[in-house]
């Protein structure tokens, strides 16, 4: 799959940021927020260092956005995911009012690493939504896989 040019430097800022998770001992997960171009809001798991297991990347994300963006410019951003979205950041991306993400690795790339989680594609979890959201992806996953090398226990 062609990776069109204006997504690598965001992907690229998603997998620094899974690092960057990675490092302070969280999963390595990263996630960003785009409007019209401009960066508006990052966020990186944080599930190991605030006891969260719903601190995915992209519910850090989400959090903070639905109390700083209004809901008619969530409909316009995109969401950009170091790794694809999982089911419950699949559903929490489509009720907040997110039409469009963009990941680098795939949940059954990931699933590798973590082998108790469910393996399911957001397009699965988002094919029978009311209101259809734009998914494109797998890009540059090896290089997201990276910094799960090493990582997880039971994987890879």
């Amino acid at each position: 799959m062609t990776i069109p040019e204006r997504h690598l430097p965001v992907l690229r800022r998603c997998i620094e940021l899974s690092w960057e998770a990675r490092r302070r001992g969280d999963g390595p997960f990263g996630a960003v927020l785009v409007h019209d171009g401009r960066v508006i809001l990052e966020a990186t798991n944080v599930s190991r260092t605030q006891s969260d297991p719903l601190g995915h990347a992209e519910m850090t994300l989400l959090r903070a956005a639905v109390g700083q963006v209004p809901r008619e410019i969530l409909s316009q951003v995109i969401l950009y995911a170091s790794t694809e979205p999982c089911v419950m950041c699949s559903g929490a991306l489509y009720l907040a009012g997110i039409r469009r993400v963009v990941y680098a690795a795939s949940a059954e790339a990931i699933a590798r690493f973590l082998h108790d989680d469910i393996a399911l594609s957001c397009r699965e979890v988002l094919r029978s939504a009311r209101e259809p959201v734009t998914i494109e992806g797998p890009f540059l996953e090896e290089k997201a896989l990276e910094p799960h090398r090493g990582f997880w226990p039971a994987g890879e």
